[in-house]
């Protein structure tokens, strides 16, 4: 059994801030717990806009704090996005957040991250993954 909260892995190599400057992302389930998905609490910043694009995982988010406009990039519509909303991106739709009030959501991830993951030019994570225990 694992049990640890957002506020003690502040800080920690689990707290990554992209390098965009747009988001924050404090993971708290891993690839490294070995139970196929990572959990994740975000924060995308007010006045930010995000393009991203997960053509290696599969992302649910659920937001709890915060507006935001989600855009599906592949057919133009966009969606409001407020607390108690959640989106899922089983298609690896291309879509950009583009945040009115800082976004707090909580995300999951299949495949999981390792948490070293943050996005290229194209918007896409990485497929990491952890080296196999021998």
């Amino acid at each position: 059994m694992i049990v640890r909260s957002f506020k003690e892995i502040e800080g920690t190599d689990r707290h990554i801030k992209s390098a965009s400057g747009t988001w924050e992302s404090k993971r708290i389930v891993l690839a490294k717990e070995k139970v196929g998905f990572s959990v994740h609490e975000t924060i995308l910043y007010a006045g930010t806009e995000t393009d991203m694009w997960y053509a290696n995982h599969i992302e649910a988010v659920v937001c709890t704090k915060g507006d935001a406009e989600l855009t599906d990039r592949e057919t133009g519509k966009t969606y409001h996005i407020t607390p108690g909303t959640m989106y899922l991106l089983n298609g690896h739709e291309r879509h950009t957040l583009k945040v009115k009030e800082d976004f707090h959501c909580i995300c999951v991830f299949n495949p999981p991250v390792t948490g070293r993951e943050d996005h290229d030019e194209n918007g896409v994570y990485p497929l990491l993954t952890e080296p196999e225990e021998v």
